[in-house]
């Protein structure tokens, strides 16, 4: 059986909002509003940065595919200006707002999470060994 990667990417983001939604809720019950709060900000923040990412790598692998289209100046600008504004964006929500910084911390690791969680998915759906 083969792994339809385009399938496997388009779960990742309903990993996430699983992980975020129950992040949120255990952090709201045992340390309250800041850290839950806080959680979801960084939640928020890793469904952006997942993204951008995605989108930078599509660019990028339809510029290797395709030669012959013409190539946007200044599209590594325009990533690299995008991740600046996200780690701005962060650090001020996490700095000025009250949230709590190491709630928000855990609540940007969901992204990495909800990947271990669809390779788990994918070796028990799949069978691999």
């Amino acid at each position: 059986m083969e792994i339809d990667f385009e399938e496997a990417v388009a779960r990742i983001p309903r990993w996430m909002l699983g992980l975020a939604l129950l992040g949120t809720t255990v952090s709201l019950i045992w340390w309250g509003l800041t850290a839950a709060t806080g959680f979801l900000a960084g939640s928020g923040a890793a469904w952006l940065n997942f993204r951008l990412i995605e989108g930078a790598v599509n660019r990028i692998s339809r510029l290797a595919t395709n030669q012959q289209e013409k190539r946007a100046s200044g599209s590594g600008r325009r990533i690299f200006i995008q991740f600046a504004f996200l780690i701005l964006g962060a650090f001020v929500i996490l700095r000025f707002s009250g949230f709590s910084v190491a709630a928000g911390f855990c609540g940007f690791l969901i992204c990495p999470t909800a990947v271990i969680l669809e390779m788990i998915y994918e070796l028990f759906n799949y069978g691999h060994s």
